[in-house]
């Protein structure tokens, strides 16, 4: 039968609406200027490939490149796959974004190369190669340009002691500074080494600021290229002084002085200390607080970003639960053993995923190892947000949207200003305040994992193993769309089972990239679709994309977040994919699909398509009906089709097969030996016992209950914790506490010389409320000598009172010695 369905399957390929495959094999075409299109004769789209589909040359003019991924700081040397090239080599020119242009060459084997160039953005960047010198510009590919602190070291150059760069000419910091780097990265036996330096110019939040990266001047040139060089720091000339952070980089000394666009290697951008002129070597300190304070006026003619950051989480468990809205910093991680250079009391710290609405500003919330969050009113370990996100925002490009670097300016530099060259720390941190977690409020969760089992954002939790596609969730005022595939189990020697689970996993919201999670099926757990073409992690685990990030751990966890602050987090579970799904409280009253009605009312979690409520105590059978009005309509598909076997079973069968016998929680029974050992295993988690009944497998059923634990510890970080804000110090006075969550207390404490007025301990309550209000410390003396002068006074009284007895005594025994005759 299959001969025969063949061409009918075809026919409905080449007419179908939606998304899915399209044309026959072989057939006559050309993918030049046509990268991503279906077409008619033939196909350029990624996934013509599993089909059978693709035009001859696709190889040829959709471009795939070795390495696919560098630094946005741009050098980096990648060669054009499968293409062989016999005319002319002086004519390739590499075009990115439709604007940058950079001279590519072909090599003695016939290889096509390109350069990356300095960008000012991050994320994937599409490029095109002319072959004739620019006339014509018919093969295309993509360049993932990262953030510079995400890039390898093995791709930099390497400041040894970066710290002695960044404090030289400070007391006890100078002598030799030394850069290192991987020789044969470079292909030219002399090389030059550069100093770049940033700048942003023209007026704050208008059109006319600008961010630059310029050449300074060389700090070596044509020298041996051995990997290393010495030198001894001098002060550069006066008319480049006013860099302050840049860059080091080094490239063949073939090219002149500031040749943009070439094959280098960079070094991380860092504070120009060691560049720096005579005055700041003469008076560190007196120069940098020269700088702060200009840093302090500059500050308060800017907008004031910190209204419109969101508020931190409370507890460090909350943070680390948010996974949509808070992500680890790098630079204070307790993965990697706590490191917290610039927050020393903090074990680790979070940054905001998005940037600020109007100002693309970021947030930083720091914790201590009891939980607790750390502000900066309290300690100079604190939490401080950013006037720049480190990690940029869209459109990129301009300030203070620019990756690493706006940061850089208004943050960084900033701090080694105040903090770390001047002791002036609480100026720095009165103008980045920490934000307590007053107004936080967690996400809601809801998952799916297992046979699958499903828990909804409101709690109500029931098992659906339907097999077909089917809509996780859907919210409109976002334009969130969630689905999911379910296949059945099948037995080692293939035989499909009667239970089924998530196979793959797809999300879109608004106009942003499509990404899909899907089960690999041999190279490795997960592989992972943008815009259905597979990605490839092997050069990074973190990329930005259009309307969201994402972020790959170990091959087996996929974290995507969303410009919406929704996150999705997608782990192999056992033999199926585990998904959830976290919300803000934004989507209240908005969602739809089968992880239910976010509302807090589970009872009206089963609300079908038409609107009509089944009600919580549904049969599973009753259930399964919910699960089925769910099915994904193919008009509005998000999953990928590119084997001839998802386009037979999925895309042109039925997205919900009815002739499929599910199998049912009350229909699955036990051996005597086999109910034991699903009960020393499961306990009381009925997910997994349905498991192990259903497969005969304790591994699967351990697989479940393992997915079911995660929710629910997740579900417990994620609990309101009612905070009553920060209470402060009395003036001329002190405190003791910085834990303002419910149930913690603060004392109060006046400096000598001042007395407290009010009360001296305070608790907060349940209500959000401080049991008392904070005390004042007024003029007047201290306890000791108020209480010295009450006993003093007490002393004297005491002795007036006794010479006054002795007195009368006295003069009583006077009068009666002269009356006697």
């Amino acid at each position: 039968m299959k001969p025969l369905l063949l061409p009918w399957a075809l026919l409905l390929l080449a007419t179908a609406p939606g998304p899915g495959p399209w044309p026959a094999a072989g057939a006559q075409g050309t993918c030049s200027n046509r990268c991503g299109d279906r077409g008619s004769l033939c196909s350029c789209h990624p996934t013509c490939v599993g089909l059978g589909t693709c035009c001859s040359d696709l190889r040829d003019f959709c471009l795939e490149i070795q390495p696919h991924s560098g630094s946005m700081m741009g050098g980096k040397d990648f060669l054009v796959q499968h293409l062989k090239w016999t005319g002319p080599t002086d004519a390739v020119i590499c075009r990115f974004k439709e604007s940058v242009q950079t001279l590519g060459h072909v090599d003695s084997m016939g290889r096509v190369h390109c350069v990356s160039p300095l960008l000012y953005e991050t994320g994937r960047i599409p490029f095109t190669i002319s072959m004739d010198n620019g006339r014509s510009f018919p093969r295309s590919g993509t360049w993932l340009a990262m953030h510079p602190s995400k890039v390898s070291d093995s791709e930099k150059s390497q400041l040894v002691n970066e710290t002695l760069w960044q404090y030289y000419g400070t007391p006890g910091s100078g002598g030799n500074l030394s850069l290192t780097w991987s020789a044969s990265a470079l292909p030219s036996s002399a090389v030059s080494i550069e100093l770049w330096g940033y700048e942003e110019t023209g007026r704050p939040y208008s059109e006319e600021w600008m961010a630059k990266w310029s050449y300074l001047y060389s700090l070596a040139t044509n020298i041996p290229n051995s990997g290393s060089f010495t030198f001894t720091p001098k002060p550069a000339p006066q008319n480049y002084q006013k860099w302050e952070v840049g860059a080091l980089r080094i490239v063949s000394s073939k090219h002149h002085g500031g040749a943009k666009d070439v094959q280098a290697l960079w070094s991380n951008e860092h504070a120009l200390a060691w560049h720096l002129g005579e005055d700041f070597q003469a008076d560190p300190v007196a120069w940098a607080r020269k700088q702060c304070q200009a840093w302090e006026e500059l500050e308060d003619q800017l907008p004031n970003f910190l209204e419109e950051l969101p508020d931190c989480p409370c507890t460090l468990a909350q943070a680390r639960a948010d996974s949509g809205r808070f992500h680890t910093d790098y630079g204070c991680d307790m993965e990697r053993g706590s490191v917290c250079t610039y927050h020393p009391g903090a074990v680790h710290c979070v940054r905001s995923v998005q940037a600020s609405p109007q100002f693309a500003a970021g947030q930083q919330c720091c914790y201590t190892k009891e939980g607790t969050q750390i502000l900066t009113a309290d300690s100079t370990s604190g939490s401080t947000p950013d006037r720049g996100h480190d990690w940029g925002s869209p459109p990129f490009r301009a300030p203070p949207r620019v990756p690493g670097l706006s940061h850089w300016l208004y943050d960084v530099i900033s701090f080694y200003h105040c903090c770390l060259w001047a002791p002036d720390c609480p100026r720095y941190m009165d103008r980045r305040r920490s934000s307590d977690c007053s107004s936080y409020r967690p996400p809601r969760l809801a998952s799916a994992f297992g046979d699958p089992h499903f828990v909804t954002f409101d709690g109500a939790n029931f098992t659906f193993n339907g097999r077909g596609e089917y809509v996780l969730l859907e919210a409109a005022s976002t334009d969130l769309n969630v689905q999911a595939r379910a296949e059945p189990r099948t037995t080692p020697e293939g035989v499909p089972q009667r239970g089924t689970g998530l196979t793959a996993v797809a999300v879109r919201e608004g106009d942003s990239d499509v990404v899909e999670v899907r089960l690999a099926g041999g190279a490795g757990p997960l592989q992972v679709l943008l815009n259905q073409e597979v990605l490839s992690f092997a050069e990074q685990n973190w990329m930005d994309l259009k309307g969201m990030f994402l972020s790959v751990a170990t091959g087996d966890r996929v974290s995507i977040m969303l410009s919406s602050g929704a996150g999705l987090e997608v782990s192999v579970q056992g033999p199926f994919l585990s998904v959830a799904v976290l919300l803000p409280e934004t989507f209240l009253t908005h969602t739809r699909g089968l992880l239910g009605t976010l509302n807090d009312n589970p009872a009206d979690d089963f609300t079908l398509r038409s609107g009509q409520v089944l009600p919580p105590t549904s049969s599973s059978r009753e259930l399964h009906r919910f699960g089925a009005d769910w099915a994904v309509r193919n008009a509005s598909s998000l999953l990928t089709y590119d084997s001839r076997l998802l386009v037979n079973n999925f895309l042109y069968g039925p997205k919900h097969d009815p002739t499929f016998q599910p199998l049912f929680p009350e229909e699955v029974s036990l051996s005597p030996s086999q109910a034991a050992a699903a009960a020393e295993l499961c306990g009381g988690d009925h997910f997994c016992s349905f498991d192990v009944a259903a497969t005969g497998s304790l591994s699967v059923g351990n697989a479940t209950r393992a997915a079911h634990q995660l929710h629910q510890r997740h579900v417990q970080s994620l609990k309101p914790v009612v905070s009553c804000g920060r209470l402060a110090p009395p003036p001329n006075g002190r405190k003791d506490g910085t834990n303002y969550l419910m149930g913690s207390t603060v004392s109060f404490h006046c400096n000598n010389g001042y007395s407290l007025v009010g009360a001296e301990v305070s608790q907060c309550q349940a209500d959000g409320t401080w049991s008392r209000p904070a005390p004042t410390c007024q003029p007047g003396r201290s306890h000791a000598v108020l209480l010295s002068i009450i006993f003093g006074g007490l002393a004297a009284v005491a002795v007036v009172t006794l010479i006054y007895v002795l007195l009368r005594r006295r003069k009583s025994h006077t009068a009666a010695w002269t009356s006697r005759p």
